[in-house]
């Protein structure tokens, strides 16, 4: 646009230069001319009344030749002089003679420019001066010969002048427009490049940019109406994404339904066999009043409340893992704050962490947005927390980590400790499977934490895993950066 602009400007100052340099001379020479025209006019009609004594007529004449720079001379048929404007007439009659005579005047020196019947209006170069004058010569209607003079080489040296100073000028108008032009269409493209940059991001989905103009102009509405468009988008896609989803699982919710019932049986009737087991020896135990002291009956009652306990926290996870697996759980997808929630995870954790004296560490540079089931992403946080926090050995350090990837943030959560074996890695995500029975027996744990989060990450199609280190072990699960 500022090229456009300086271009034009240049070109009409370039093309008024060739004007001025071209034209200005043959438009002078025409307006001298009419001007000679009509002080013959007015001479003519001073000849026709009579007018050469009269004082108020020369006055009128002398006004005329001082105001445009024109000689007049007016001889009758004798040669004698009647009227003049300038003192050394001679010059003037002698040109007059010659013009009457033909004679002393070379035709190469002359160019006619007009003629009537009544006068002739050339131009003429001195021989001697190399001065240029246009001249009027001819008759009166009262007979008497006359001549009108009037220079015309200052005209020359006026469109110099003028060419050279416009020709300065025009360079500094040009410097100066263009930094002015440079300037304005700056302040306005910049605008439409933002709005463009703004469309190009929304395109992407990208819904972090905002028009940020402060000028209130068309723009300012435009970018605003923009950011509403943005928000509106931004609430549409997460309630498409929320309802893809849902579909995606209720198609898959009808071929699964049966295998995951019959599944949930066989394992929940293998895990409550062993503690079903103990409360029912240890009631038998206590009716037989195997141990009467009160002691002895105090530890079966314990045991019996503790595996009572246990089978709760258990059949809880179950029901939670079945509703997640069978579709019963709804995926609500959304925008937020990953920081903020492993923040949060952390806080309600913290007291275990000091218990256990272990050292967490998470580096947070800020928020993070990302696009999931808020709800359920903090559930396999506090999985792979509490679960971190259960085998924490050695160093006796939790490690919180966020890695942005291409369109996706991965969280990995590493404890150090004992690595797990290599052929146990793929099977821990299957349910009520141990790797150390004996210790997670010791905490109460059920073999269920993982297989929820497996079950959370199938749901909102995203990847999970683990990955073993010389001194521990990371758990991994991933969101979307981008809707």
């Amino acid at each position: 646009m500022a090229v456009i602009f300086i271009g034009v400007m240049s070109g009409v100052l370039l093309a008024t230069w060739l004007a001025n340099a071209f034209f200005l001379e043959p438009f002078y020479i025409k307006k001298k001319q009419q001007t000679v025209i009509e002080a013959y006019e007015t001479l003519n009609r001073g000849a026709q009344e009579g007018l050469f004594a009269d004082e108020a007529f020369l006055e009128q004449l002398n006004g005329i030749s001082f105001t445009d720079n024109i000689s007049m001379l007016v001889i009758d048929t004798s040669g004698n002089v009647l009227l003049y404007t300038v003192r050394d007439f001679r010059i003037l009659k002698n040109i007059l003679y010659s013009y009457i005579f033909e004679t002393d005047i070379s035709a190469e020196e002359i160019k006619e420019l007009v003629k009537t019947g009544q006068y002739i209006i050339r131009q003429r170069q001195d021989i001697l001066t190399k001065a240029e004058y246009i001249e009027m010569l001819g008759t009166l209607d009262n007979g008497s010969p006359f001549v009108l003079q009037t220079a015309v080489e200052s005209i020359r040296e006026s469109v110099s002048v003028s060419n050279q100073f416009y020709a300065y000028i025009g360079i500094g108008a040009v410097a100066v427009s263009c930094l002015l032009i440079w300037f304005f269409s700056r302040r306005f493209t910049e605008p439409i490049l933002e709005l463009a940059e703004l469309s190009r991001r929304m395109t992407e989905l990208d819904f972090n940019a905002k028009f940020s103009g402060k000028q209130k102009n068309e723009f300012s509405f435009l970018g605003e109406h923009m950011n509403q468009m943005s928000r509106k988008l931004e609430q549409t896609i997460s309630e498409l994404k929320t309802a893809n989803l849902t579909l995606q699982k209720d198609i898959e919710q009808k071929i699964q339904i049966d295998e995951m019932r019959k599944e949930f049986l066989s394992n929940v009737s293998h895990e409550l066999k062993t503690p079903i087991a103990l409360i029912q020896g240890y009631a038998e135990g206590l009716k037989e009043c195997v141990n009467e002291d009160s002691e002895s009956r105090d530890f079966y009652c314990e045991v019996i409340m503790d595996e009572a306990g246990k089978m709760n926290v258990m059949v809880k996870k179950l029901l939670t893992l079945n509703q997640i697996e069978s579709g019963g759980a709804s995926v609500s997808m959304e925008r937020f704050d990953l920081t903020a929630l492993i923040q949060n995870v952390l806080a309600s954790t913290a007291i275990l962490m000091e218990q256990n004296k272990i050292r967490v560490s998470f580096a947070a540079k800020g928020p993070v947005y990302v696009w999931s089931d808020e709800f359920q992403i903090e559930e396999v946080l506090t999985n792979y927390v509490s679960n971190a926090v259960h085998h924490c050995q050695g160093d006796r350090i939790i490690e919180i980590k966020m890695e942005q990837l291409q369109e996706t943030v991965r969280v990995s959560v590493f404890n150090s400790g004992m690595p797990i074996p290599e052929e146990e890695l793929e099977k821990i995500w299957i349910k009520f499977y141990k790797v150390d029975k004996a210790r997670t027996r010791e905490y109460g744990g059920s073999g269920i934490g993982l297989s929820i989060v497996r079950a959370i990450m199938d749901s909102i199609g995203r990847e999970c895993g683990v990955r073993n280190y010389s001194n521990g072990v990371e758990f991994w699960f991933e969101v979307d950066s981008k809707a």
